[in-house]
């Protein structure tokens, strides 16, 4: 917390415990009025009494509101600081390692703990604090020894309680977030896969489960309001206890009616700031679970180490060249546990039982060459691409630009260089105009339209207009259009090197050849690393590359590869014989 912000939180607790002393103030002064009233003085003697009830009363509401405003405006800057963190722990080369739906949970439901912590927590236990002063001082002017009492019951209401409450919540508010974010995936299980579900008869199942979870945090919310009704009844027991403790004291000691009336309502109002206090304890322990979650996301170690001081960028024309480079995904913190192989070794001899995703791989890539990159699934063809871009780190080897080794460059200027088409395009919520901004936010409108061309999607923006509204991951687009889409928004960016992972994946034969043909036309003479499993038209790039395991097992023009043996010739034939 900066030091403004530790201004802003000073200043709304001051004004809650101005509130609360305005309040308690307010009591003191009524009942010593009332009281003194009935013994009929001069109208003199209760003047000032009646000014300050008046005062107390205008100003507990002024310093009130004052307390709410800078106080949620404390929790609310906290909280947008917190999701900022957050997000800035998510973005790429960030390792997520948790599923969409928990971070979900834990970017709504969680950061609202900071603000919880403050406005629920911190700031009417420090108002509480003075206003509960403010009341054993009263009792002490008046009668020291019931000040005792009243501290005694002010300890248990507003220390014990909480600690008791806080204790037995603690057994279980942990399992609330967990059991919140389960929930969260089984209704996104249920929206989005509602069509899967349905198509093979799992919908009843796939219900019964989201139903089971919803039960299951049901359950302990109750548990939870079973703490907070306890935690309430407790409280408002012992201050009534404490009241009558007062008042039989009082009595015993032979005070005057004025003073038992001023001690008894003192004591009554000083617990209005101090019985919420055990519900903020039963709260603190699922705001120390959610705040415990958030470090988890935050803490979770980036997937490549930004240098100090970052070399300037290379200016194009640019040479790639990546020299014998090994990667291996298999990290101490998430790799190595979750692979029963490697359990009670030690991270780096886990680390090297796990076989590399690229294992010296080598390639020069020169200012307007096209080098396509073709293998099995898990061959590593995305992996070279993510190592490219920085998203991964290289357990050895270089990737050097013009020269200079990326490692030695900022992450963010690497993609300024080398980005593109990739594996799984996201559409967004929004118009067509600004889900292609998304790669140009300064582009104008002949920018655009020439993107658009390119990609050979000018006659479907036609028909649709460039303000429709595209749905979430592009559910009112077809996959073609979608692939297409994604390559305008590629070209809308112009790197210096292209980069297309896929771009034909999960597209018909018919849609995937056009495709194919468009991408291979509108790259020409562009320096352009495409990562395929479709071989027509690639007799028209410069090189071809076969990855298997990691490894180059083949390289050369496509009409050399099909009169070899191995893989890319047999793969040829497959997809030859497919066509027929």
């Amino acid at each position: 917390m900066n030091r403004r912000m530790g201004v802003r939180l000073l200043w709304a607790v001051l004004a809650g415990a101005a509130a609360d002393l305005a309040g308690l103030g307010l009591i003191a002064a009524a009942a010593w009025l009332i009281t003194r009233a009935a013994e009929q003085p001069p109208l003199a003697a209760l003047s000032v009494a009646i000014v300050a009830t008046r005062a107390f009363a205008t100003s507990k509401g002024v310093f009130r509101y004052a307390e709410r405003l800078t106080g949620h405006d404390v929790a609310l800057r906290a909280q947008a600081g917190t999701r900022e963190a957050l997000y800035e722990a998510l973005i790429p080369p960030q390792r997520p390692r948790h599923g969409g739906a928990d971070l979900l949970s834990r970017m709504v439901d969680d950061t609202e703990a900071v603000q919880d912590l403050l406005v629920r927590c911190f700031l009417p236990a420090a108002a509480a604090a003075i206003a509960g002063l403010a009341a054993v001082v009263v009792g002490l002017t008046i009668l020291p020894v019931s000040a005792l009492v009243l501290v005694a019951g002010l300890v248990l209401a507003g220390v014990l309680l909480p600690a008791g409450t806080a204790a037995a919540a603690r057994r279980w508010s942990a399992r609330i977030a967990p059991a919140r974010a389960a929930l969260a995936g089984r209704v996104a299980d249920l929206v989005h896969g509602s069509a899967d579900l349905a198509a093979y008869g799992a919908d009843d199942e796939a219900q019964a489960k989201a139903l089971a979870a919803d039960e299951a945090l049901a359950d302990l919310e109750r548990r939870q309001a079973r703490v907070h009704a306890a935690a309430l009844a407790g409280g408002t027991l012992v201050q009534g206890l404490t009241v009558a403790g007062v008042v039989l004291i009082a009595q015993s000691a032979g005070a005057d009616s004025v003073g038992t009336a001023v001690l008894a309502l003192t004591s009554l109002v000083a617990f209005e700031p101090v019985l919420p206090l055990a519900a903020a304890g039963e709260r603190m322990a699922g705001i120390t679970a959610a705040l415990k979650r958030l470090r988890e996301v935050r803490s979770a170690a980036p997937a490549t180490t930004e240098p100090a001081a970052p070399a300037p960028l290379p200016q194009s024309p640019l040479t790639i060249e990546i020299d014998d480079l090994v990667v291996r995904h298999a990290t101490p913190d998430t790799g190595p546990q979750s692979r029963p192989d490697t359990a009670g070794q030690s991270p780096q001899d886990a680390r090297a039982t796990v076989r590399p995703a690229l294992d010296g791989v080598s390639l020069r890539l020169t200012p307007g060459r096209r080098v396509a990159i073709v293998g099995p699934s898990s061959a590593g063809k995305s992996t070279l691409l993510a190592a490219l871009m920085r998203l991964v780190e290289p357990e050895s080897g270089a990737i050097r630009i013009n020269g200079a080794d990326i490692a030695d460059l900022a992450g963010d200027d690497v993609r300024t260089l080398m980005t593109g088409l990739t594996q799984d395009p996201y559409i967004f919520r929004a118009s067509l105009r600004d889900n292609l901004r998304l790669a140009g936010p300064e582009a104008d409108e002949d920018g655009l339209r020439r993107a658009v061309r390119d990609a050979r999607l000018e006659d479907w923006v036609e028909r649709t207009g460039w303000d429709a509204e595209l749905g979430e991951d592009g559910r009112t687009v077809s996959g073609g259009q979608l692939q297409r889409l994604s390559l305008a928004r590629a070209l809308l960016y112009d790197p210096p090197v292209l980069l297309l992972d896929e771009p034909a994946e999960a597209l018909d034969e018919e849609t995937a050849d056009r495709l194919m043909s468009d991408l291979l036309d509108v790259t020409r003479d562009r320096t352009t690393l495409l990562v395929t499993h479709r071989l027509k038209g690639l007799e028209l790039v410069d090189e071809v590359i076969v990855l298997e395991e990691g490894r180059v097992t083949q390289r050369g023009h496509h009409d050399e590869l099909v009169g070899v043996p191995g893989y890319y010739r047999d793969l040829w034939e497959s997809e030859v014989l497919t066509r027929r």
